[in-house]
């Protein structure tokens, strides 16, 4: 006589495996974005027909991935005092959260290949927000440079992370170091020009 756990606890089971599955998307896609459905599979332990159980088709498993990577880094992000100088506040939220802002990014390049560029710029809209006013904040504080489109800039932090990231995966970075040289790069990369006291006046 079946039991009347019997349906919660396939459903239980089910929810790992999903979140097996999901977890190993996530790890495979970062490391290279073209993983398969087999790499994925076999990163998890499970079969292709378990997955394809959970996931009909690919592009829905690296949705499911990058949604979950970015909700992680949400995560990450609130927590983070982004109060007071801008500069700070920069500093603070890349040493707590670029391996999972990097992680999201690589993750970014798998999704691109298989999603509408509608449905990427969706689930990227909440971080990229985030990481804008933060930007803006600092402009009109006069500490972070205005002299480039702040989109570039945006773009241009996310090619550090995807960069500190590839070095610390092939060992040419040691993981103890990344989060110095990311601020330190990113600082130099937005703070603003100190006025040239030695200029002469127009």
């Amino acid at each position: 006589m079946p039991t009347v756990s019997a349906g919660p606890r396939r459903r239980a089971d089910a929810e790992r495996s999903i979140a097996r599955i999901v977890s190993a998307a996530r790890k495979s896609l970062s490391d290279d974005p073209d993983a398969s459905v087999d790499d994925i599979a076999k990163a998890a332990g499970v079969g292709r027909m378990t997955l394809y159980g959970h996931f009909r088709t690919r592009a829905e498993l690296v949705e499911a991935a990058l949604v979950d990577a970015l909700r992680a880094g949400e995560e990450a992000l609130s927590s983070v005092d982004l109060t007071g100088d801008a500069r700070e506040a920069l500093a603070r939220l890349l040493d707590s959260s670029w391996s999972l802002v990097a992680e999201s990014t690589a993750l970014l390049g798998a999704a691109q290949k298989v999603l509408p560029a509608g449905r990427v710029r969706e689930l990227h809209a909440a971080p990229a927000r985030r990481v804008e006013e933060l930007i803006r904040r600092g402009q009109d504080d006069g500490v972070f440079r205005t002299d480039l489109p702040i989109s570039w800039l945006i773009n241009v932090l996310h090619y550090i992370l995807k960069g500190a990231a590839e070095e610390s995966r092939a060992g040419r970075m040691e993981a103890g170091e990344v989060a110095r040289v990311v601020i330190a790069t990113a600082q130099s990369l937005l703070v603003a020009a100190p006025p040239d006291l030695h200029a002469s006046p127009k």
